[in-house]
């Protein structure tokens, strides 16, 4: 089942006088050791933003029900919803089964806002509750899948059984084993005729919590802190709020998101969500994790899926499954950004090769002290580590820019195959290890070992480093990684990921737009995340805070010569922020701003 033309009509959304874009609420699950801790967590849960908690009560060490329901409910800041999930349907409690109905009983009879009843037991529970249900009292009865996400058919079907139970709101909760198990959530969604809550748990369904304000879900749940939920691939009630502007999620937003696999570690989401909202852009940009591009694509059709970036390992599958592809992504034989036009065809494009060589072009400059207009990298020996699409990216950009291309690659094959599209020279990894026909070489990393969690690994020994004079790694968490560090001490110019990742997110971001690259300042702490942009000489003299520049560091001040394009790069650790632009480096402690920069 796809997403192509899944009817939203945004009448059907009650927008509140608050100015959110969809009725979704916030839950909290509320899960601790006693009623007092219970207490303290939904406090918390409502200064964060939740619209209501959910009080778990299969997690209590010692529970009775009157007593302590009465305290939850009644001190409660929040609405609740009172769930007191069993063993047999994922949750803790282990006891006897007319003590836990009996104590949902009680919370309804109590005024709970909603009550949490599992499919099996709900003709059970109404028939014992015949006549004396509230109201006011909503009842949610659920189903839980942890093994997998049945066909649209099915969910169909056991929606229609729940429903038929007498439920005032539907919840199905599945497990998504491939990201595309969230088409058919959407989809139940979009044709539900009552109030319904559907999820597909795990970190291939973390899309289905973040999207269901587009497709008019009950609720969704989000933790008070990372790690810590009630179901698998719940996000935090933070990131839903300030990183996935959620309360703006409307049934016309326009989906982007970086696709890749493993994916957990990309910082883009930041990035272009921030960016987004910079500029009041109705688009949200997501973490996709995908097992097949083809599939993904073909699943989410929609004309509201309208933009990806591509990582590790899916650049050359991306472009498969391109309807055109730019000159340049074709030459390479990868792209690192897919554009769906108005008329639903998609479009391919590489600028991976921009930012990457455009950054070591600068560091060469800094390095050797240059600045004409020939490209430093002309003539040099250029090392690429990796055949895939970030290394056909890199090795093309060396051989545009005169450089004598070398590639390095497990599989020599695969080497061979790059070299011979460049005009290059092929070895295996293990060659590697003994290369060295000249100093001063170029080396550039496009592979992901040394990536998070595996930071103790690198691709090359430390006494191979020191035959290189520019050292690029394109991993950019940590941005810091053990290949930059040993080639730094080593006398190598370390060049890092963070710097490729900001130079192409300017094309990426147009591309996404329409709307050109700038900066933005609000005042708000500043995160420990990458920032932007670009900048002009009259954008500089309006920003109130201490930047200096080599050349002008005793005058305090900025000259307009100095100052052509400016880049932005915090690092991850938060140490210093650097504007870097040609030959001058302006540097200033971070704890000096106070501000939040953004994409404009």
């Amino acid at each position: 089942m796809t997403i192509s033309s899944i009817p939203l009509a945004t009448m059907d959304l009650q927008v509140g006088s608050s100015g959110r874009r969809n009725p979704t609420l916030i839950c909290a699950p509320i899960m601790a050791d006693s009623v007092s801790q219970m207490l303290n967590l939904v406090k918390n849960a409502k200064d964060q933003g939740a619209d209501l908690v959910e009080l778990r009560l299969d997690f209590l060490k010692s529970f009775s029900p009157r007593q302590d329901l009465e305290a939850l409910i009644k001190q409660s800041p929040l609405p609740t919803l009172v769930t007191y999930r069993p063993k047999w349907e994922g949750g803790q409690y282990e006891g006897d089964e007319k003590a836990r109905l009996d104590a949902l009983r009680v919370a309804l009879e109590l005024g709970s806002d909603y009550i949490d009843v599992e499919l099996k037991v709900a003709d059970e529970f109404f028939n014992s509750v015949q006549g004396k249900k509230p109201g006011n009292v909503k009842v949610i009865v659920s189903s839980h899948n942890y093994e997998s996400t049945p066909s649209s058919e099915e969910l169909g079907n056991l929606a229609a059984r729940i429903q038929a139970t007498g439920a005032d709101i539907v919840k199905i909760a599945t497990t998504a084993t491939e990201i595309t198990d969230c088409a058919r959530i959407f989809q139940l969604l979009a044709h539900s005729q009552v109030p319904t809550i559907a999820i597909a748990m795990a970190e291939r369904g973390y899309i289905s919590r973040i999207l269901s304000g587009k497709y008019g879900a009950f609720l969704t749940f989000g933790t008070l802190e990372a790690g810590v939920g009630s179901a698998p691939g719940q996000p935090t009630l933070k990131d839903l709020l300030e990183l996935y502007n959620f309360r703006q999620i409307g049934s016309d937003t326009k989906v982007h998101g970086v696709i890749g696999k493993p994916i957990g570690h990309s910082k883009s989401p930041h990035l272009y969500n921030a960016a987004f909202k910079s500029v009041n852009f109705n688009g949200i940009y997501l973490p996709l994790l995908v097992d097949s591009v083809a599939n993904f694509i073909k699943a989410f059709s929609s004309p509201d899926f309208v933009g990806y970036s591509y990582t590790i390992p899916h650049k050359e599958d991306g472009l498969r499954c391109c309807d055109e592809v730019d000159p340049i992504a074709q030459a390479i034989g990868a792209i690192s950004c897919m554009v769906r036009r108005s008329d639903g065809t998609l479009m391919g494009y590489n600028v991976d090769y921009l930012g990457a060589i455009a950054a070591i072009e600068e560091a060469l400059r800094a390095r050797e002290g240059t600045n004409g207009a020939a490209s430093p990298l002309v003539g040099k020996l250029f090392v690429v580590i990796g055949a895939g699409g970030a290394g056909k990216a890199l090795a093309y950009g060396g051989y545009e820019k005169g450089a004598r291309v070398v590639v390095a690659n497990r599989t020599y094959e695969k080497a061979q195959e790059l070299a011979n599209k460049v005009g290059g020279k092929a070895i295996t990894l293990e060659e590697l290890e003994n290369f060295h026909p000249e100093d001063g070489m170029i080396l550039a990393n496009t592979t992901s070992v040394g990536m998070k969690p595996n930071i103790d690994r690198t691709p090359l020994s430390k006494k191979a480093l020191s035959h290189y004079s520019l050292v690029f790694d394109a991993i950019y968490t940590p941005k810091l990684t053990r290949l930059l560090r040993e080639a730094q001490e080593c006398g190598a110019t370390p060049v890092y990921g963070t710097e490729m990742f900001i130079n192409q997110a300017f094309v990426q971001f147009e591309r996404f737009t329409g709307m050109p690259g700038r900066l933005f300042i609000s005042k708000k702490p500043s995160e420990s995340w990458i920032i932007c942009f670009k900048l002009d000489y009259d954008d500089l003299k309006s920003i109130h805070f201490p930047i200096c520049s080599s050349k002008a560091i005793d005058q305090g001040h900025i000259s307009k010569k100095h100052v052509k394009m400016v880049s932005l790069c915090q690092s991850w650790e938060g140490s210093n922020l650097c504007f870097f632009q040609e030959n001058a480096i302006f540097t200033f402690l971070s704890h000096a701003m106070n501000c939040e920069l953004i994409l404009y």
